[in-house]
C-alpha cells in the first residue's frame, strides 16, 4: 500500500456567506464598548473638532426648534447585533441622509478661514469645561522644592533625585549609579545631602530606597513606640505577616500590650507614599446606568447620561449646505462634518438602547440580588442574556465591558452579575460560586478569633449548609478573597 499526499493546486467554485463590516458598523461597536467616561471624552473631542455638532445643557434646557433632530426608535432591533441577516441596514437612516446629499459626504474639503473663525470660538467652551488635572507626585514635590529655604546650588540635585523616583515615590537606583548617570553634574556628597532633604518632604516616605526605609521614614518622631517600631520593621515584618506575636515578644522583650499598640501604629503607615498621586488613584467611577424601584415595586433601568438626546446639529448649517450663495468648498466641508456628526449621534443612540436592554434583562434575572443582597445572586451566563436580547454573545461582552451600574444595593460593574455555578449533587440545584464566597466570608467573620476555623472546618460547615465544595476549593477561594490562613487569623489574648 502506498501512502502519499497530493499537493497539486486545484480550483473549485462554491457559495459562501461572509459578513463585511462597514466603517459605520465598526464605529458603532467601538462606541458600544466605551465606558461612560471614555464616551464623554470621545464626544468632547468631536465637539471641539466638528463645528456643526452642539450639546444641550443637561439641566433641562428647552429643545431648540431650529435643530436638526434624529428621533429615537426604541422598538427597532438592536443595530449592534451581527446575527441580523440584514446587518447592512444598521445605518439605513444615515444612508438615506447620504443619498439626500448626492453622496458627496465622502469628499474631503477644508473649511474656509472666515467660516472657521465664525463658528470655532464656541468650541473653546468644551475644552474649558474639562476637569482640572490633579497634581502628579512630580508636581507636588517640585512645588515644595520652590518653597524650601535652601541654597540655590542644592535645588538642582534635589530635582535630579525627584526625576529619578518611580511611580511609588521610591528611589530605586543607588546614589553612586546616579552620580555616574549625571555625567559629572553631581558629586556623591551632593546627592547624599539632597536625599536627606528629599526624605523630609511630603508625602512621608518619599525618596525611600526600599520598603523598610519607606516605613522607617514615616514613624513620627514623638511616637512612644518609636524604638519598638524600628526593631519590628528592621527584623520582624515577616513575623508580623504570619501573626507570630509570641515570637516577636520573646525576641524584643516587650509586653503584649506594647506590641499591640506598636502594630496598630505600624498599620497606619503607607507602603506606597505616592498612592494618592498615582493616575489610577485619581480616576473615579462614572456609572453608565442606574436601577431604581418605582412605585409599583418594579425595578426600572435608566441611562446615566442621555448623550443621544443632547447632541444636535443647528438647522442654520443645513441651510448653509443648500445655499448656493455659500462657496462650494465650504458647502462640501459642511456636508462632510454633517455626516461625521450624524454617524456619532446614531452610534451613541444605539449604544444607549443596547445597554438599557441588556441591563433590563440582567435585572430581571438578578431580582433576588437586588431585593435581598449579594448572597442571593443567581447563576447567569452571557449566553443567557444574549439569547433573551436576541444578539450574539460578543455584543453582550462589548456591552458590559468596563460598564458600571448604580443599584439600591450599591454600585457594581455589569460583569459582577455574571457568575458561574456548582451543582449540589444531592439536590441537583445550581449554586452560584458567588454565594459560596459570601457564605465563606460570613463564616470567617463570625468565627471564634482565638480559635479560627481551618480550611477543613470551613469545608464541613459549607457542605452542611448545602454548598458543594471540597477543601482545595475552600483554600482557593479563601486566597482569592485575601483571607489569611487560620494561623494568621488567630488573635492572641
Amino acid at each position: 500500500m502506498k501512502i502519499g499526499m497530493d499537493f497539486s493546486a486545484q480550483q473549485a467554485m462554491g457559495q459562501y456567506q461572509t459578513q463585511k463590516l462597514t466603517l459605520r458598523q465598526i464605529q458603532a461597536m467601538k462606541i458600544l464598548q466605551m465606558p461612560n467616561q471614555q464616551l464623554q471624552e470621545r464626544i468632547e473631542t468631536e465637539l471641539v473638532e466638528n463645528p456643526l455638532l452642539e450639546l444641550r445643557d443637561p439641566l433641562g434646557e428647552e429643545r431648540n426648534n431650529d435643530a436638526i433632530e434624529m428621533e429615537p426608535r426604541p422598538d427597532e432591533p438592536l443595530k449592534h447585533d451581527l446575527k441580523d441577516a440584514n446587518a447592512e441596514a444598521e445605518f439605513q437612516r444615515l444612508d438615506e441622509i447620504n443619498r439626500d446629499w448626492d453622496g458627496v459626504f465622502d469628499e474631503e474639503h477644508r473649511l474656509s478661514r472666515s467660516l472657521r473663525e465664525e463658528i470655532g470660538d464656541r468650541k473653546l467652551d468644551a475644552m474649558q469645561n474639562a476637569p482640572d488635572r490633579l497634581p502628579s507626585l512630580l508636581d507636588h514635590l517640585l512645588e515644595q522644592v520652590t518653597d524650601l529655604e535652601i541654597l540655590d546650588v542644592q535645588r538642582p540635585a534635589i530635582i535630579y533625585l525627584i526625576e529619578n523616583l518611580d511611580e511609588r515615590g521610591f528611589l530605586t537606583a543607588d546614589l553612586p549609579e546616579l552620580v555616574r548617570l549625571s555625567e559629572g553634574r553631581f558629586a556623591l556628597a551632593e546627592l547624599e545631602d539632597a536625599l536627606i532633604l528629599l526624605q523630609q518632604m511630603d508625602p512621608a516616605g518619599v525618596g525611600a530606597r526600599d520598603f523598610k526605609e519607606c516605613l522607617l521614614l514615616q514613624i513620627p518622631k514623638d511616637s512612644p513606640h518609636r524604638d519598638l517600631l524600628q526593631a519590628i520593621i528592621l527584623s520582624h515584618l515577616e513575623d508580623v505577616a504570619h501573626n507570630r506575636l509570641p515570637l516577636i515578644e520573646k525576641h524584643l522583650g516587650c509586653t503584649r500590650e506594647e506590641l499591640q499598640e506598636a502594630l496598630a501604629e505600624l498599620r497606619r503607615l503607607d507602603p506606597n507614599p505616592a498612592s494618592r498621586f498615582a493616575p489610577n488613584q485619581n480616576e473615579y467611577i462614572k456609572p453608565d446606568l442606574y436601577v431604581e424601584m418605582d412605585a409599583n415595586g418594579e425595578y426600572q433601568v435608566y441611562s446615566a447620561d442621555d448623550w443621544s438626546n443632547r447632541l444636535y446639529i443647528p438647522a442654520q448649517y443645513q441651510k448653509m449646505v443648500k445655499d448656493r450663495e455659500v462657496p462650494k468648498e465650504t458647502r462640501n466641508y459642511l456636508r462632510e462634518r454633517y455626516q461625521s456628526a450624524m454617524w456619532l449621534k446614531y452610534a451613541v443612540e444605539q449604544r444607549k438602547a443596547t445597554l438599557e436592554k441588556v441591563a433590563r434583562a440582567i435585572v430581571k434575572h438578578q431580582r433576588e440580588f437586588l431585593d435581598k443582597g449579594p448572597e442571593y445572586i443567581a447563576p447567569l451566563k452571557m449566553q443567557d442574556i444574549a439569547e433573551e436580547v436576541n444578539v450574539v454573545v460578543s455584543t453582550i461582552s462589548r456591552a458590559i465591558k468596563d460598564k458600571w451600574i448604580v443599584t439600591p444595593r450599591g454600585t457594581f460593574p455589569l460583569k459582577r452579575f455574571f457568575v458561574s455555578a456548582a451543582t449540589n449533587e444531592s439536590t441537583g440545584e445550581l449554586v452560584a460560586w458567588e454565594r459560596i464566597k459570601q457564605a465563606l466570608l460570613e463564616m470567617v467573620k463570625n468565627e471564634d478569633k482565638s480559635n479560627p476555623l481551618s480550611d477543613e472546618d470551613l469545608e464541613k460547615k459549607l457542605q452542611a449548609a448545602g454548598y458543594p465544595v471540597k477543601r482545595r476549593t475552600v483554600t482557593k477561594y479563601r486566597k482569592l478573597l485575601n483571607i489569611p490562613s487560620s494561623r494568621e487569623r488567630k488573635q492572641w489574648s
